[in-house]
């Protein structure tokens, strides 16, 4: 982080610019950073034509181990604001503010939702994404220099995704419904889904790397515990994730006797998908992801509503 502070400062330099310097006034053109690719979209769809959003993290980057570049830092000390997953998710976030001499306003997205310890995956439930849009929205409200018509801007793109991310926590609801609960079995690369399951009455087997931080690395001892689970729950998948490799998860299926789900049938948990995939937006890819929950299952998946297709 030192050498990426350095480098700004001559990038900096070279354009004429000081890191210290106060953000420019919203009404002039509101510039927000968000950090992961969740939160980004968020924040573009709440913000709209009334200012400009610029991501942290990449399609299919983990947030986990990210480290910003020299570009990014530059872009986050000329920002009015970043808007942030918060739940200890971005732990390079602060030392990354620091080298930027970042003098904005920070809009934590998760403040007020009820948080699993050491779980900062908080978006896998479209009612907390709900929240963390309505928090987006009252956090640029309270910008410096924020305009009645900005606002108004704000309050009309959030009120409409409110409308498709409920119609989404419903369709949800709906097909979960038809699946007995006692077949409800999830399995994953690593503990993403708390939130989702949680919310849907779904039992949560195991993951393969056991830790929220996908960078983790399972124990012989722990891999061999959660093949056991697997052989003696009746679960049929495993569920790979797009930002994860799928090699340990068929090394397990194999051995366990189960499909796996991975490449294009992977689970979007980290990260939404690259532009033109099923995951590029966070209502297609929690689409994607009850929809390969639902076949593994052997249940029929229910048509979207038009909320959804619009």
């Amino acid at each position: 982080m030192k050498k990426l502070a350095a480098l700004l400062v001559l990038l900096l330099g070279a354009l004429g610019l000081t890191a210290c310097s106060t953000p420019a006034d919203p009404s002039q053109g509101l510039t927000v950073v968000a950090t992961t690719t969740q939160v980004t979209e968020f924040t573009s769809t709440v913000v709209g034509t009334a200012g400009t959003v610029t991501g942290l993290i990449q399609p299919n980057q983990s947030a986990h181990s990210f480290d910003p570049s020299a570009k990014q830092l530059l872009l986050l000390s000329q920002a009015d604001a970043v808007v942030i997953n918060g739940a200890d998710l971005e732990p390079w976030l602060q030392d990354a503010l620091s080298a930027a001499n970042f003098s904005g306003e920070v809009i934590t997205a998760s403040t007020g939702i009820p948080l699993i310890e050491s779980d900062p995956h908080v978006w896998t439930s479209p009612k907390n994404a709900q929240q963390m849009v309505d928090n987006i929205k009252t956090g640029l409200d309270g910008l410096p220099g924020i305009t009645e018509e900005q606002k108004q801007t704000f309050e009309t793109n959030a009120d409409a995704y409110d409308t498709q991310l409920y119609a989404l926590n419903t369709w949800i609801t709906t097909n979960i419904d038809q699946v007995p609960a006692a077949q409800r079995l999830l399995v994953t690369n690593h503990d993403a889904f708390t939130y989702f399951v949680d919310a849907f009455g779904i039992n949560f087997l195991g993951s393969i790397i056991p830790s929220f931080d996908d960078n983790a690395e399972p124990s012989a001892a722990e891999l061999d515990s959660l093949i056991a689970l697997i052989k003696n729950s009746g679960a049929t998948a495993i569920f790979s994730e797009a930002s994860i490799s799928p090699k340990l998860a068929k090394t397990i299926a194999s051995e366990a006797g189960v499909k796996v789900y991975s490449g294009d049938n992977a689970l979007y948990s980290d990260s939404l998908g690259v532009s033109g995939s099923e995951g590029e937006t966070y209502i297609k890819a929690t689409i994607h992801n009850v929809t390969m929950l639902m076949n593994a299952w052997g249940y029929p998946v229910q048509p979207l509503p038009a909320e959804l297709t619009s």
